[in-house]
């Protein structure tokens, strides 16, 4: 820092950051700003002095009783004193003579102004000012100046963080997508090996409750026919229990259609779920690849969860099926955790809670284009209103490290955008909950 004061003039410079100190957040008031005011009423001999002495000096900020009234660069200073008759016009002059003859229109920034919305502000001057300093405002009332060069090479590292950032990001993306195309060719494999066995399960179910039919229907007649059962028999009855068999018998085989079935709507998410490396978009039942998902998600549901599902009569939807499978899997999978959350919340009141997880889907009709809505709704604590607007952001995560890679919310969106040209909303209030829109175009 240098300091330099005489009668009404103040100078002095404090270099804040580095440019690798620099973030995409930096603001002008992280950057080097030069604090040189005189009184409009100085002479110009006392700015000539400073400028010669301090090459760097970007310009001078002109006040008029302690307030800002203007600013004239280094350029322009000299450009008016080398003028024919500069020095006897304007050298022992007050400066307010010369301002009004050098004055140009001044850029004023706020010191909060993110370095590259600055830059771009400058670089919309006319070709005359472009490289004029820039004059911040770090506080009311309260100037500064920037020299231009110090703002460019700021933007151009902070030029080289964003593509860096981007290059991370699209690595880290890749890789995701890579580990979800590898897991869903692990799934299909899974899913193929188990398909031959509960195909099997499935088909020689019918089977085994017809035989069990017939052989009750039998054992029905035989006891009509034989009215006294030998000892041997009744013995054998007593030694089995067999009155309990009879009774159990029907259930055993109820219960092992049930899970036939559950194993065979399984397999069905599994396959559905496994087509994230689809190439091509299919017409795809959404509100069957949202049932699949839950029956994936089954086991974190079914115990503490009520799921209220409100589907429309929606036509098939030329879709990535597998890939909006992964999308309705990370919203409903944060809805989980957030009640999950909730749950664990000591209880403050004595009204009954139920956590919910709402899933509605319908049509929407726009002019001159049908579009699909689903809305996936939770009644648990909300987004906290300083992330809301972060939470697409790639990386970004509240997680603990470990749990949770930031990439979730930040691939649906891109899944929904990109890929389906289509919207993905959100609205959150605390305490109330979160609800998700996934808007999608039914064109081809």
């Amino acid at each position: 820092m240098f300091v330099w004061h005489k009668s009404n003039t103040k100078l002095s410079v404090v270099a804040k950051s580095r440019p690798h100190d620099l973030s995409l957040e930096s603001t002008l008031q992280d950057l080097s700003l030069y604090d040189f005011q005189v009184e409009s009423c100085q002479l110009g001999k006392e700015v000539a002095h400073q400028f010669q002495v301090n090459q760097l000096l970007p310009g001078v900020i002109l006040t008029k009783q302690g307030k800002f009234a203007g600013m004239i660069s280094r350029r322009r200073f000299f450009e008016q004193m080398s003028s024919p008759y500069g020095l006897e016009l304007f050298l022992k002059r007050p400066l307010n003579s010369l301002y009004r003859f050098a004055g140009t229109e001044v850029l004023t920034l706020k010191g909060t102004t993110p370095i590259v919305e600055a830059a771009h502000c400058s670089l919309q001057r006319p070709a005359e000012i472009l490289y004029e300093p820039i004059v911040v405002e770090i506080e009311t009332g309260v100037y500064r100046l920037l020299d231009l060069h110090e703002l460019l090479v700021a933007q151009s590292h902070i030029q080289q963080l964003t593509t860096q950032l981007l290059k991370e990001q699209t690595e880290a993306q890749m890789i995701q997508t890579e580990k979800m195309v590898s897991l869903g060719k692990m799934v299909a494999s899974v899913a193929h090996e188990i398909k031959n066995p509960a195909a099997c399960i499935s088909c020689n179910f019918e089977f085994l409750e017809s035989y069990y039919q017939n052989l009750m229907a039998v054992l029905v007649a035989y006891e009509a026919e034989v009215t006294e059962e030998p000892a041997e028999i009744k013995k054998l009855k007593e030694e089995e229990d067999f009155d309990f068999i009879l009774e159990d018998l029907p259930k055993i085989i109820k219960s092992i259609g049930t899970a036939s079935e559950r194993l065979t709507e399984t397999l069905g998410s599994l396959h559905n779920f496994s087509h994230l490396d689809e190439a091509k978009p299919t017409l795809s039942d959404i509100n069957e690849c949202i049932d699949s998902t839950l029956i994936i998600l089954n086991n974190r549901i079914k115990y503490s969860i009520e799921v209220i599902k409100n589907y429309g009569d929606l036509p098939l939807v030329n879709c990535y099926s597998g890939q909006l499978s992964q999308v309705f899997m990370n919203i409903i999978s944060n809805a989980i955790e957030a009640l999950g959350d909730k749950m664990a919340e000591p209880k403050k009141s004595s009204k009954k809670w139920q956590p919910q997880i709402k899933i509605t889907t319908e049509i929407l009709e726009e002019v001159d284009l049908e579009l699909v809505s689903i809305r996936i709704a939770d009644n648990g604590p909300g987004i906290p209103l300083e992330i809301q607007e972060r939470i697409f952001e790639m990386f970004f995560t509240t997680k603990p490290i470990g749990k949770g890679t930031g990439l979730g919310l930040a691939i649906s969106n891109q899944i929904v955008t990109r890929k389906h040209r289509g919207q993905l909303l959100f609205s959150s209030h605390p305490d109330t909950g979160t609800e998700f829109q996934i808007i999608l175009p039914m064109l081809g």
